[in-house]
């Protein structure tokens, strides 16, 4: 009998390779996430700049993304610097509608990668929304409407700024079939 893989953990490094492999592409820049993850018993939104979309599907779940101010800025920046935007047409505040609207786009476009690579291995299939992005002056917790789940938190880096990942996943398991 297939032993089952540890369903939350495998989805968390699936999801921190597509932040990684994205944010790379998009800023031309080298993005590191720890090789340990941290489970967390709820997942959070919180300062300086937050975004968050849940999926459903086969599976179900939750994925936050939070930015210090300096993190969300250099992303923003060096994702408009690689679409060849000019350095003085840049917004200059991490709450700029500009920076906060690049997060939420940054975000749709890991968790479409996400997505992928978690059919493309597992041949499941989850949808999700278009990802909520704003600025926040204080945390905010998100209960998903799970009856039970399993959150995990992802430590990533871009040169000396810091972010993190946030998973809420329903209770589960994925078990290889025998055919």
């Amino acid at each position: 009998m297939a032993e089952p893989t540890f369903t939350i953990d495998t989805i968390a490094n699936i999801l921190a390779l597509a932040a990684k492999n994205t944010l790379e592409k998009s800023t031309k820049k080298k993005v590191k996430y720890s090789s340990t993850f941290i489970a967390v018993p709820r997942v959070c939104l919180k300062p300086d700049v937050g975004s968050f979309v849940q999926f459903s599907g086969d599976y179900k779940g939750l994925v936050v993304m939070n930015f210090t101010a300096d993190a969300a800025l250099d992303l923003y920046r060096y994702y408009m610097l690689t679409m060849g935007l000019p350095e003085k047409e840049l917004a200059r505040e991490a709450t700029s509608s500009e920076v906060v609207d690049t997060i939420g786009e940054l975000t749709n476009q890991i968790m479409g990668r996400a997505m992928q690579m978690v059919e493309a291995k597992f041949d499941l299939t989850a949808y999700f929304g278009q990802p909520k992005a704003l600025a926040l002056n204080s945390a905010l917790t998100l209960t998903p409407d799970l009856d039970y789940q399993d959150n995990r938190r992802v430590a990533m880096s871009i040169e000396t700024n810091r972010f993190q990942i946030e998973l809420a996943l329903e209770k589960l398991e994925f078990i290889a079939s025998a055919g």
